[in-house]
């Protein structure tokens, strides 16, 4: 059969229905209205998305529904710097406008005195920009630097809070230095460093030195810690404006006090636990149990943390902790020997 010979072939298009056309837009109308209703409610409940990865948030406490927040901050262990997980917890509140107030809740023997400092600076800063009220929650030790960061509670009255198992106060200076020159000296052993002065090696552990030497740098020395020290004792102060100058040179010996010892000399406000302190912070944010959300915040885990049972490599000894035994540098910690163990 040839292609003229080929019956006509033959389009049958089929009209839908009434209920067929419906039935689409009906069915385009809720996915429209779908889709508005998850932007809504992606705008309304963004707060309780997590947007920093560097930091995860949990609820603690209070109503779970509540949208105004108090946010618990932790300093734990050694102070080695400024930077690590409490600068993260700060770098969160800051960028949350439903904290309205902080509970600072301290558990470290202090650290270096840089470290100290650049903490209570940002907790200050961040609290006078925001009008956050800052409440202290200390825990089993809050000595030295973990007090000095304590002081960054804007001067308010009942706001530190001790628990009755608390060791602080602390309040001092310390450079370390150990000498043993002498032992290398048994061993055969001289330290022929090249220097471009001779107070380029001041502090080493195995330089031999003339008795003038001596004495010159540990007069030098001695005026870096005066100097530091009277900043310890001005952010005292500052942090506890109720003590007179009589008040503080008492208590700042360097000695570790009790909680009830605290109390008493006026170094804390109360004795108390987390819930009281964070009981506080709810009323100097004119906020109650029912229009606050207390939270706490933690670091991510990944699959090593998992497997080592929350410990990734470095949580421990770090490289960078070590180095500071070589290093001349000024702490405020409880202790006699500079930190090793990995801190905040």
């Amino acid at each position: 059969m040839t292609i003229e010979e080929q019956p006509p072939t033959r389009v049958i298009l089929e009209q839908q229905g009434a209920l067929g056309r419906w039935g689409t837009r009906l069915a385009w109308t809720i996915a429209g209205l779908s889709l508005l209703w998850a932007i809504g409610s992606a705008a309304a409940f963004s707060q309780y998305f997590q947007k920093d990865g560097r930091v995860i948030e949990k609820y603690h406490s209070l109503s779970r529904s509540a949208p105004d927040k108090v946010a618990i901050v932790s300093l734990s262990g050694a102070i080695m710097g400024g930077e690590g997980f409490i600068r993260d917890q700060l770098d969160h509140v800051a960028d949350d406008p439903a904290v309205k107030a902080i509970v600072l809740r301290v558990d470290s023997p202090g650290g270096t005195v840089s470290g100290s400092d650049e903490i209570h600076h940002r907790l200050s800063d961040l609290s006078d920009q925001r009008d956050l009220p800052v409440v202290v929650s200390m825990g089993g030790i809050a000595a030295s630097g973990g007090y000095y960061v304590a002081m960054a509670n804007g001067g308010r009255e009942d706001v530190i809070y001790a628990e009755p198992a608390t060791l602080t106060g602390s309040i001092g200076v310390i450079i370390p230095h150990f000498d043993i020159s002498e032992a290398l000296a048994k061993l055969a052993v001289r330290d022929d460093s090249i220097a471009s002065g001779p107070l380029k090696e001041m502090l080493s552990p195995t330089k031999q030195r003339s008795p003038e030497l001596e004495e010159r740098e540990r007069k030098i020395l001695q005026s870096l810690v005066d100097g530091m020290f009277l900043r310890f004792k001005s952010i005292v102060k500052a942090g506890r404006p109720k003590l007179d100058e009589a008040a503080i040179e008492a208590v700042a010996t360097g000695q570790i006090f009790t909680a009830e010892q605290a109390r008493d000399a006026g170094l804390v406000d109360r004795i108390g636990f987390l819930e009281d302190a964070v009981k506080r912070a709810v009323e100097l944010a004119g906020l109650d149990d029912e229009t606050a959300r207390a939270v706490r915040y933690s670091r991510p885990k990944g699959l090593l943390d998992e497997v080592l049972g929350g410990h990734s490599p470095g949580a421990g000894v770090s490289l960078a902790a070590l180095a500071e035994l070589a290093t001349p540098r000024a702490w405020y910690i409880c202790g006699w020997w500079p930190a090793v163990a990995r801190g905040e």
